[in-house]
């Protein structure tokens, strides 16, 4: 009895693994794009602001030194800062929006 629930538990095996690695890769999700969650994340807007501007005054530090590059370089990074906390505002005020109807 034993060598057949082997012989059974090993057949399940194979056809679960061959069921497994058989389905197509574009049945499965793409990466972001499957399970919808909302993740709680918190944001120092205060702490954010004053990194927009201390990289601005950076910038323009830089670009009067002649560093057009480096000038460049922080202004991109006060822009993307910019976004998140841009993110984070539309975020805590979808959230706080009571559900319609």
């Amino acid at each position: 009895m034993n060598k057949r629930m082997s012989a059974l538990a090993v057949s399940a095996a194979v056809a679960g693994a061959f069921l497994i690695t058989s389905v197509p890769a574009h049945a499965a999700p793409a990466a972001g794009h499957g399970v919808v969650s909302k993740a709680t994340v918190t944001c120092n807007k205060n702490e954010m602001r004053q990194q927009i501007a201390n990289l601005k005054n950076k910038a323009a530090k830089l670009r009067q030194l002649g560093e057009d590059a480096a000038a460049r370089k922080a202004l991109s990074d006060a822009n993307a800062i910019q976004k998140r906390l841009n993110a984070c505002i539309k975020a805590e005020d979808e959230a706080s929006k009571p559900f319609p109807g």
